[in-house]
């Protein structure tokens, strides 16, 4: 049986005496302290991370092999620690290539050594992955061997994902429950109209008279979803593979994007997150050097937004035009006016990813908060909704039953 990981925070000491600090996985503090040992360092204190964002999640067999944003941060900050230390490239990738405790992410992490070991760069080596690589990271890691601070940039970037997985775990740990409550209650009032309704309507067939006309409604849309239900349950799975498959579509996003900015309630929501990750990742490539015109170009795709995209085409042409960065932003209503003039001001004092920098720490806040808000909205709303479904399905049923005498005389 395999051994539980778990996350320790950890500071060390250099060959040159430097204090660094970080964090690894391994199953306890002694695996750690050998671990640091190996790699040339000496531990100063390591400790556990309780309830950390980054902590590995349960896994089933067969689907813990996925890589997600959490495995390419966690990378990304173990590589910065050991180029930090003063170990090579290639030992850094080595090491990582054994101790990635995710396979799928490990062999590509061998395959990158092994490119970086021919000669090719580090950020050639990631582009051949674009799959496994988001564009930021390479661009960023381009810029940081251009400018010989690769391990600061691998730290910003650490930095820039383990913020995009606790903004994604906020919004999924918020939204679990109201959806596991609505999937449930479909599914109960789907059971009680294919199973239970149609034991009660051959009961009521035995009484004789006139059925109440809600009893006759639920009879009626219990024989209907016979032949629905199997319609419904094949649409759904032809539904979720067509998803799967072409959710990413630029045809599906122009439609879609748009419209998830406009409905009621979560409009807002999708705004904040979206600028969320537009400022927080151009203001991780402008001071980690990238060119404004690249940084443009590869935020306006991990935006996550169609219409944020669109945006960032524009900023691009009035950059490329000589005017200014901020001029086209008024124009786009995604951005709130807060965020355009805290942006030209950033602009003119020549601050621009430190005010980058507070509006996507501030909206992050403000997607919590929403979320928050939302879930204390809809929970006892799904209650009252579900509760009056299900409460009019057990009356209507029950409903011959009072006046029983009635149809037997």
């Amino acid at each position: 049986m395999a051994t539980a990981t778990k996350t320790f925070e950890y500071s060390v000491r250099d060959r040159g005496g430097k204090v660094v600090k970080g964090r690894i996985e391994a199953s306890n503090q002694a695996a750690v302290a050998n671990r640091l040992r190996t790699m040339g360092l000496a531990p100063i204190a390591i400790s556990e991370v309780q309830n950390a964002g980054l902590q590995r999640e349960l896994k089933i067999p067969g689907f813990g092999d996925r890589i997600k944003l959490k495995d390419i941060a966690i990378l990304s900050r173990q590589l910065a620690t050991m180029i930090n230390a003063g170990l090579t490239l290639l030992r850094a990738l080595s090491i990582l290539a054994e101790q990635t405790e995710n396979k799928a992410l490990a062999k590509v992490v061998g395959q990158v050594r092994t490119d970086v070991e021919s000669g090719s760069a580090l950020s050639a080596s990631l582009a051949k992955h674009p799959q496994v690589f988001p564009p930021l990271m390479i661009n960023m890691v381009k810029a940081g061997e251009v400018g010989g601070f690769l391990d600061s940039v691998l730290l910003r970037i650490a930095e820039n994902f383990e913020a995009e997985v606790k903004l994604r775990s906020t919004i999924k740990s918020a939204m679990t429950y109201p959806v596991v409550v609505f999937v449930f209650a479909i599914l109960a009032t789907i059971g009680m109209l294919l199973f239970i309704v149609p034991v009660f309507a051959s009961m009521f067939e035995g009484l004789g008279g006139e059925l109440p006309l809600p009893t006759r409604v639920l009879v009626f849309l219990s024989g209907v979803m016979k032949w629905i239900a199997p319609v419904l349950a094949v649409g759904a799975v032809a539904f979720a593979a067509w998803w799967g498959r072409h959710k990413n579509d630029r045809g599906v996003r122009e439609r879609l994007d748009p419209l998830k900015l406009k409905i009621p309630v979560f409009g807002p929501l999708f705004q904040k997150i979206a600028v969320s990750r537009f400022t927080r990742n151009f203001g991780t490539m402008v001071r980690a050097g990238v060119p404004i015109l690249q940084a443009l170009n590869v935020v306006g795709e991990t935006s996550g937004n169609v219409v944020i995209e669109r945006a960032s085409r524009d900023i691009a042409d009035s950059v490329r035009s000589g005017q200014a960065l901020t001029g086209p932003l008024a124009q786009h209503k995604v951005f709130p006016p807060m965020v355009v003039q805290m942006m030209a001001v950033g602009e003119d004092t020549g601050a621009l990813d430190t005010m980058l920098d507070k509006i996507s720490e501030f909206y992050d806040q403000e997607v919590e908060a929403t979320t928050e808000a939302l879930t204390s909205l809809i929970e006892p709303l799904m209650i009252v909704v579900i509760g009056s479904i299900i409460g009019s399905m057990i009356i209507a049923m029950y409903m011959p039953i009072f006046k029983i005498f009635d149809l037997i005389g």
